[in-house]
Order: C-alpha cells, then sequence, then structure tokens
C-alpha cells in the first residue's frame, strides 16, 4: 500500500471489504527538484456538460454589452464572481435540434443533440446518435482513471410521459452521453448509488451489503491502511488528507440522510429512493462530481438538471410553478419574469459549483482553472419550441487556454452548436473535422 520511495504514485488507493478509496493530490506525490509537466501535479484537464430542457427566458439572459467587462444579466449575475472564468455565448442555434417538413414536431425528444450536434434518427429500430464530446475526452483523458467518466442526473425516466414522441426513441431524452452511435450510457439518479460506484471497487452486492452492515463510513473499512499511509507524510499533507477524508465522510452522512429508507437501512440494502428535496439533490450531485475530480476518479461528467416536459418546481427560486408549464411563457411580461427567476435558481446552483471547484487546489492552481463547464439547453425560447439562440455558459481555465471575462454575440442565423463542440474539442487537444452538423470552429 505505501510506497517508501521518495514520492508516493499518484495513483495510491485504499482498499477495504468493497471499498477503494483514491486519495486526493498530496506535496508527497511530487517529486522533488522535477519539472511540474514531469510531475503527477502537471495540469489535467477536466470537463463537465450540464444539460437544462425548456430554454432560458426571452429578455432575462443575454447581457446587452458585447466583449469584456459586460454587465452580467438577471439570470447570469450569480457568476459574477467567477467573471475571469465566465464566457456568455449568444446567438448560437441548436440546428440539429430543428423540425424540419419531413420531419415536425418532437421538439420535446432531442436533449441528446447538446453533446452530440447530431441530428437524432426518427423510427430507428435501433436509437442512433453520434459519440458525444464527454466521450471522446474521456477517451483521450480519462483512460488512467478509476471510472473513465461519470453520468448524473436528477429526474427520473420512468417518471415522464409524452416526451418520447413523434417517433423518437426515448434513448434521445433519457441520455445525452453517448459512447458509441448507438450506446446510450445510463443516467445515475441516485447519489448513494453514485457514491458507491466511485468509491466501490466492484465487489457483489452482497459483499458490499455485508460491509454495510459492519460500517457507518466508506472509510471504516481502510481504518488501519490509512493510519499506516499517514505515517510518511509531512503535516501539510497530512492536514490536506484529514480535510478531504472529512469531506468524503460528510458527503456520505449527508447522503445517507437525504436517501434513507429506514426499512431497506436495516436489511444493509443500498436505498434506492431519491432524495425529496430537489435543492439537495442538486447540491449532492455537485459535490460528487467535485469530490470525483478532487481524487481524479473522473476528469468526464455530465449532469441532466431535469427532463423535457419536466413538471418539477424549486420553491427556493422564488416561484413555485412547474418548470415545463412556467416555459410556456405566452410572452406575458410577469410570466417570463417568473421563468427567468427559475432560470437564475439553476445559475446559482452552478456557480455553489464553481465555488466547490476553486477552493479545491490543483497543481498550480486549482480546479476550476483546469476544468471546463459547459452549461446549455437544445431551445432557446421554449415557449415558441425555438432552437435559435439556446443560453451557452462556459466557466473555467482548461490549463490556460481558455480565457473568461467575455461575452461572444454572434449574428443570428449565423453559427451552430455543433460548431462550439467541435472548439471545445479542440481546447482539449482533440482535432475532429466534424461533429454532428457542424460546419467549422467558433473563435472562442
Amino acid at each position: 500500500m505505501f510506497n517508501t520511495k521518495k514520492h508516493i504514485p499518484r495513483r495510491t488507493f485504499l482498499r477495504g471489504v468493497g471499498v477503494t478509496v483514491a486519495m486526493p493530490l498530496l506535496d508527497a506525490m511530487v517529486p522533488a527538484s522535477t519539472a511540474l509537466a514531469r510531475t503527477a501535479a502537471r495540469p489535467v484537464p477536466r470537463f463537465v456538460g450540464i444539460w437544462h430542457p425548456h430554454g432560458a427566458s426571452p429578455g432575462y439572459w443575454s447581457p446587452l454589452q458585447a466583449g469584456r467587462d459586460f454587465e452580467f444579466s438577471f439570470i447570469t449575475k450569480p457568476l459574477e464572481p467567477f467573471r475571469d472564468r465566465t464566457v456568455l455565448i449568444s446567438g448560437l442555434d441548436c440546428t440539429a435540434a430543428y423540425s424540419t417538413v419531413d420531419e415536425p414536431g418532437g421538439n420535446h425528444a432531442r436533449g441528446a443533440v447538446f453533446l452530440s450536434g447530431a441530428r437524432p434518427k426518427r423510427d430507428a429500430v435501433t436509437p442512433y446518435l453520434d459519440v458525444t464530446i464527454d466521450q471522446r475526452i474521456a477517451g483521450r483523458w480519462g483512460r488512467d482513471t478509476l471510472l473513465s467518466s461519470i453520468q448524473l442526473g436528477i429526474e427520473d425516466p420512468s417518471g415522464n410521459s409524452g416526451n418520447c414522441n413523434w417517433g423518437y426513441s426515448c434513448a434521445y431524452t433519457n441520455s445525452v452521453s453517448w459512447s458509441t452511435p448507438t450506446t446510450p450510457l445510463p443516467t445515475e439518479i441516485n447519489p448513494r448509488m453514485a457514491f458507491e460506484r466511485m468509491f466501490g471497487d466492484g465487489a457483489s452486492p452482497e459483499e458490499r451489503r455485508a460491509g454495510r452492515l459492519q460500517t457507518v463510513s466508506v472509510l471504516d473499512s481502510v481504518t488501519h491502511e490509512l493510519a499506516h499511509f499517514k505515517q510518511g507524510l509531512g503535516p501539510g499533507d497530512r492536514t490536506r488528507l484529514d480535510d478531504y477524508l472529512e469531506n468524503v465522510r460528510e458527503l456520505e452522512r449527508r447522503i445517507r440522510i437525504a436517501t434513507s429508507n429506514p426499512e431497506v437501512e436495516l436489511s444493509g440494502e443500498v436505498p434506492f429512493g431519491i432524495p425529496e428535496d430537489k435543492d439537495v439533490h442538486f447540491k449532492l450531485m455537485y459535490d460528487l462530481m467535485a469530490m470525483a475530480f478532487q481524487a481524479d476518479i473522473t476528469r468526464s461528467a455530465t449532469l441532466m438538471l431535469g427532463r423535457d416536459l419536466s413538471a418539477s418546481s424549486f420553491p427556493e427560486s422564488g416561484y413555485e410553478g412547474g418548470w415545463h408549464g412556467t416555459s410556456h411563457h405566452g410572452d406575458i411580461p410577469e410570466n417570463k419574469a417568473n421563468y427567468a427567476k427559475v432560470n437564475r435558481y439553476h445559475v446559482e446552483n452552478l456557480a455553489y459549483f464553481c465555488d466547490k471547484l476553486r477552493n479545491v487546489p490543483d497543481g498550480d492552481g486549482n480546479l476550476l482553472d483546469h476544468a471546463l463547464i459547459y452549461k446549455s439547453s437544445n431551445m432557446g425560447n421554449s415557449h415558441r419550441h425555438a432552437h435559435e439562440k439556446v443560453p451557452v455558459i462556459l466557466v473555467g481555465g482548461v490549463n490556460g487556454t481558455f480565457k473568461g471575462n467575455r461575452h461572444l454575440v454572434f449574428p443570428d442565423s449565423t453559427e451552430r452548436t455543433a460548431n462550439l463542440l467541435l472548439s471545445i474539442l479542440e481546447l482539449y487537444g482533440i482535432e475532429r473535422k466534424s461533429v454532428g452538423d457542424s460546419t467549422g470552429r467558433l473563435s472562442i
């Protein structure tokens, strides 16, 4: 377990019954007198794709000024503390989600275009799309991580009816991450199950159940290994490791409370319920992604904030109307203002995630410096089922290759989201001629 050489390998794990605990980056993992680029502390890019249905309220999303030092809009205001890492884009069209004369309707059935830029096949025996950019990034940067990628969500697919319509497979609304053109990746909505996957070791359900009956935390399974591991660490690394492990324990505690089921807990089973409180659910999922990046468990993640035709409401936003119903604002000023509150609430949660990443040291900076968060929708004005002028938020630094404090505005009907996907891949050193229905790269 413990390496007695001058430095500890970055890929160091503590193992117990049904448990694998990855370690955060420590000074002891960085050999002395070695160039940063040749050590475990070298910057490694991460990627997060966050999808939300139903676009954004017209007049409340796009800032009035283009270029640098713009004034944040009502919806995007929560990101102002991250101005130096934020790029907002106005004017992009999600052309792969358009209805056509041959394929009318189905506007709520094409969420999977978000990371693929490819038009879903209607009336197909086998759903067909394209490999999504999160999976291409995972293939390039996640080959030596415990999980090449993770796919998280908030809403249960079985709770939505009517969105697998007009001949489109439910696969196009159940997942925004596809590993092959015919393989949509399942979305995990239960934070307890996601935590188990991050810290499990592939043991059988019976082995995990036995371990849970004997322990309160995954860390209880590695107590002996942890004490031995800490003996070789300096004071600074011990403090950093203690902070990380306390965060693991606290997150696990919060997940247990949020997903508790007394009858299931007594049997030792992993609960299959999800948090009833949506606000708690959002924050748990963001915390899980931040922890997965901190421990380098994965470098690519997706999060579906909802599903098309979602009836979820968010009292914390200041308005309690259902998501989909509120998005059909009828161009009534009061309704648009209420929908803007819902949109802003989701950006507030994004700011929560950004703050988490910014406060985690990572090599020569922090996790936000080395990541890119791409948050968008397949719709602009959802009331009109319009796929033009979709809201696009980018936050992060991608190891210093991506500059913030910009509002990019493209003329109407000139650029498409697939071109942005192509440009994002380029930021990660992945060269491709096209992505979905792209026509060329954007200057971002």
